[in-house]
């Protein structure tokens, strides 16, 4: 007897039967699992507890608690500050001055997204020191500390940290390894790294090797960089720092008011004379330079340097253009560099991670607009440059 037999036939055509649904289809309806809802294991796990709710303030209060004592730990550690205050207090450099004579093997290693490290970038290109003076690129490890990569590597020892290459002075290391580092690869030693320092002792190799071209640190205006210095550095340089790295609001509101009050005077210099000493580029400006290209691009949003930003700045925003367009200093400008190191290593201030859109205004397009400040170089020269009133914005 067969398995199977076909079903009799019709007796109408009105009585065709349909043929029984596969057994895999089913029309009761199922209602999904909360978990099912979502293939994200936060929200499945979210709605499990509480549905489409707001969470329980308890918890609300709890992770609140928590992040703030995390985050307070890891800024104290990144960011060291005054207990009482909550001011950013910047950790002194370890090698702050070059001392005896090097020898003629020196190493420079620098990070693209540091703009202390970016001092000595650009004065190494600006004198044309390029083949006199190696480099060396280190990039943001994960764990916030200086590393190398197969694309960016130790051109020296290849080494896979930087903290390994302080480690091979004669003598050890302990302490922060910081960029820009002078390296002296004869000697095994560390020659310095303080970025002002590194900056005025390559203007004398400049001299020393008759490099000719620019002179960043003539003798005759040395006393006025040092006074521009001395204001800009407090206020703009660190002054940003300050900003993002203030553990209190009154910390915040201080570095802020002093940022913003220095920036006022700067745009008032500055419209008047092309550069901070006259018609001159010096090491002021170079200083200078290296905070105001990262302005409007980091420290606006994520230092919270919102008050005004640098485009809105005349004078200031068209000087900053004015080096920039400047030969070689366009290549020492790495935006996406810049914008990974500190949207990107930066945990504390930005722990999600996500890096926004690049501001028009640091579009190379737009930095490449005409400054016509060249005009200004005539008033400078007449004598209408002004000094520095004091050595703080405050």
């Amino acid at each position: 007897m067969p398995m199977w037999s076909p079903p009799p036939p019709p007796t109408s055509p009105l009585q065709i039967r349909p043929s029984p649904p596969p057994p895999y289809f089913h029309h009761r309806r199922h209602r999904l699992s909360p978990v099912s809802a979502s293939q994200d294991p936060l929200t499945a796990l979210s709605r499990v507890l509480w549905g489409r709710a707001l969470p329980p303030s308890q918890l609300v209060r709890a992770v609140r608690h928590g992040w703030t004592s995390a985050w307070k730990l890891l800024m104290r550690q990144l960011a060291p500050s005054d207990p009482a205050t909550g001011s950013f207090t910047r950790t002194p450099s370890r090698f702050p001055a070059v001392v005896g004579t090097p020898s003629a093997r020196l190493h420079l290693y620098v990070g693209l997204p540091c703009p202390w490290a970016h001092r000595a970038l650009l004065v190494r290109a600006l004198l044309g020191l390029e083949r006199r003076l190696p480099l060396s690129i280190a990039v943001p490890g994960e764990d916030g500390s200086w590393s190398f990569t197969t694309n960016s590597p130790d051109a020296l020892y290849g080494k896979r940290r930087l903290r390994e290459v302080y480690a091979e002075r004669r003598g050890g290391f302990e302490g922060r390894a910081s960029v820009p580092m002078l390296w002296d690869a004869e000697r095994r030693e560390v020659v310095c790294n303080e970025s002002i320092e590194i900056a005025k002792f390559l203007c004398g190799l400049a001299d020393a090797d008759g490099a000719g071209g620019l002179d960043l640190w003539p003798p005759e205006l040395r006393q006025d960089i040092d006074r521009w210095y001395a204001f800009t550095y407090p206020s703009v340089n660190n002054g940003v720092y300050r900003c993002g790295f203030a553990q209190s609001q009154e910390a915040y509101a201080t570095a802020a008011a002093e940022l913003f009050g220095a920036l006022d005077k700067l745009e008032d210099q500055l419209s008047g004379s092309r550069y901070l000493c006259g018609d001159k580029l010096t090491l002021a400006d170079v200083c200078l330079f290296t905070t105001l290209i990262r302005f409007d691009l980091v420290y606006s949003s994520l230092f919270r340097c919102t008050r005004r930003k640098l485009v809105e700045y005349p004078s200031l925003h068209a000087y900053t253009r004015d080096i920039y367009q400047m030969p070689k200093v366009a290549e020492t400008c790495n935006m996406g560099a810049i914008m990974d190191g500190y949207f990107g290593a930066l945990f504390p201030l930005n722990p999600g991670g996500i890096k926004p859109l690049v501001p028009a205004s640091c579009d190379r397009e737009a930095l490449l607009e005409p400054h016509g400040r060249e005009a200004l170089s005539s008033a400078a020269a007449a004598g209408n440059g002004r000094q520095p009133e004091a050595t703080s914005a405050s």
